[in-house]
């Protein structure tokens, strides 16, 4: 099953539950503008070099359009649009004023020098910088880009429009981003994952962790839970995975991946096993924080955790997450565990339409009151529906949407 059809699965599971009329999820599911243009430039070796670069534009009833731009060899237009489709259900999930959009280039960032990153950035807003904007499509940081690819594109769109931090959030703070970015995806899975954990009676001093991806997300979700004394037991990058059954000492692990290129490799102070493996541990939770697709038909039988929190985007597919429901296992959905992210976007956002700073500890309060409202949302409708929380979620966002677009009727 393609992404654009594991979206359109959950999807139409949600709007049979809501009764949605036909005509009405057609509005829902065509996006409303696809963008595929060519992205030339002009390598160190002074060749140029042609990639394809893409940006979905799923909704905007809502609001303006939000979602990443990612750089990965694998990026298409199948995944941009079922990635666009489910950031319009997760900023509605999350009640923030937006619609969903997605945007890429298919190419390896490691392959590219810091100044070829630039160049191909550069470029490829120019070829779309008159459909994005502040009010229009608002860019952020993905797979393979960072602050520093989010204030070139800042800084490219302003020769065309003039200044407006706001065309774009994950900025490094220095450059009109907000503190508090860089962790808020990791953050905000750890906070649900407690709330997860108290909702089932589970105290965190006693709960095993393991989690895949020791990126951006992944690290930083382990420290939040680490700080609430649940015991991290593994974690993996793609050097493989690295288990200590009495816990891990996380922040050890991090300095050790930050001094050493942002790879665990070498790692002495866990047992190292092979990277799949993390997956079928007899853990309490599981977070997939990194790739999607990797629980499927041929491991999900092997998956031992009651527990698994989508930190990655799509990383249950879903003939998998059919048999996990079937199985008992509590799943919390990407449209609502990772949100983390984009809720603080929206928090820098409004600051810089506002010319106005807010602190470290402010944005931290402000994401966990609208993560914890979300939850509550999509735990209490799950409960009084009797369906799965990916379902309720997909229901929540859906119906908010679904209102929304009725309202402003047909332009």
């Amino acid at each position: 099953m393609k992404s654009s059809e594991a979206a359109q699965f959950y999807f139409s599971r949600a709007a049979d539950q809501l009764e949605l009329k036909e005509s009405m999820r057609r509005r829902l599911i065509i996006p409303r503008r696809e963008i595929q243009v060519q992205v030339s430039f002009e390598t160190d070796k002074g060749e140029v070099a042609t990639y394809v670069g893409y940006r979905v534009q799923h909704n905007n009833a809502r609001g303006p359009m939000k979602g990443g731009f990612r750089y990965h060899p694998q990026v298409d237009l199948d995944e941009i649009r079922s990635l666009a489709a489910l950031m319009t259900l997760k900023t509605a999930v999350v009640n923030i004023p937006y619609g969903g959009a997605k945007g890429g280039i298919a190419v390896d960032p490691r392959t590219l020098s810091r100044t070829e990153k630039e160049r191909i950035t550069r470029k490829f807003i120019d070829q779309i910088h008159d459909v994005i904007g502040p009010d229009i499509d608002i860019p952020a940081p993905d797979m393979g880009t960072d602050a520093e690819t989010m204030a070139w594109i800042m800084s490219q769109y302003n020769k065309y429009h003039g200044f407006n931090p706001g065309v774009v959030t994950g900025k490094p703070v220095e450059y009109y981003g907000i503190p508090g970015r860089e962790e808020a995806t990791g953050r905000g899975v750890g906070i649900l994952t407690l709330k997860v954990l108290g909702r089932l009676g589970r105290k965190p001093q006693q709960s095993r962790v393991a989690i895949q991806g020791f990126g951006n997300v992944g690290s930083h979700a382990a420290k939040y839970l680490a700080d609430a004394e649940c015991k991290v037991v593994a974690v993996s990058d793609v050097s493989g995975a690295y288990y200590r059954a009495e816990g891990l000492d996380v922040m050890s692990a991090i300095r050790y991946s930050n001094q050493n290129k942002n790879s665990l490799a070498g790692y002495k102070e866990a047992e190292k096993i092979p990277g799949d493996q993390l997956l079928e541990l007899d853990v309490d939770v599981l977070i997939p924080a990194a790739l999607g697709g990797v629980i499927n038909e041929s491991n999900v039988d092997r998956i031992k955790a009651p527990i698994i929190i989508e930190a990655a985007n799509e990383p249950v597919r879903p003939e998998a997450d059919e048999i996990l429901a079937k199985k008992g296992t509590l799943l919390l959905p990407d449209i609502l565990a990772n949100a983390g992210g984009v809720t603080v976007s929206y928090f820098e956002w409004a600051q810089n339409r506002q010319f106005y700073h807010w602190n470290l500890d402010r944005v931290r309060q402000e994401l966990e009151r609208v993560m914890s409202q979300a939850f509550e949302s999509v735990w209490n409708l799950s409960r009084e529906r009797k369906v799965s929380l990916r379902t309720a979620a997909f229901m929540v966002g859906i119906e908010r949407v679904a209102k929304a677009t009725a309202l402003i009727g047909v332009a």
